[in-house]
Formats: C-alpha cells, structure tokens, sequence
C-alpha cells in the first residue's frame, strides 16, 4: 500500500445513548469533538454517537417507538383531528 494516501484506521466506539449500548470496532472515520469513553480494558477510545442502532431499530427490536421531535406528532394530530376517522 502507498503511504499517506489512505484513511487513518483506528479503534472507535459507537455509542446509541437512547439505549445505552456501545461497541468497539476500527473504523476510519472522523470523529469529531474528541469525546473519549473508557471501555472495559480500561482504555480510553473515541466516541462515535448513533441515533439508532440494532438494539434500538424497531426492525430487530420487534417493537415500534415514536420518537417525537418539537411535538411533531401532537401537532399533526391537531391539524387532522377535525377530519376524524373515516
């Protein structure tokens, strides 16, 4: 391979904070802010955060969850509540 023309290859862990749940794996991408999380070997490795991960996706969790952002889902209930149910 030709030096300094690939992506610098390093451990991260990528973190879903809605559920808690982290893995370590090596990727080669950037992580921002320098955020650090110690992991159980007792090393300190880059942080990269997730909106949905497979313990949170309700494809393999098997259960839906509305994840409501400003009252989107409050505010389309008013707009449609005078249609009713047809």
């Amino acid at each position: 391979m030709k030096d300094g023309i690939h992506p610098d290859y390093k451990e991260v862990i990528f973190y879903d904070a809605s559920v808690d749940f982290k893995f370590l794996t090596r990727s080669t991408m950037q992580v921002k802010g320098g955020e650090t999380m110690k992991w159980t070997d007792g090393k300190d490795y880059p942080v990269v955060r997730l909106d949905v991960s497979s313990e949170s996706h309700p494809f393999y969790t098997g259960k839906q969850k509305i994840v409501d952002t400003a009252g989107r889902v409050e505010k389309f209930r008013q707009k449609y509540a005078m249609y009713g149910s047809r």
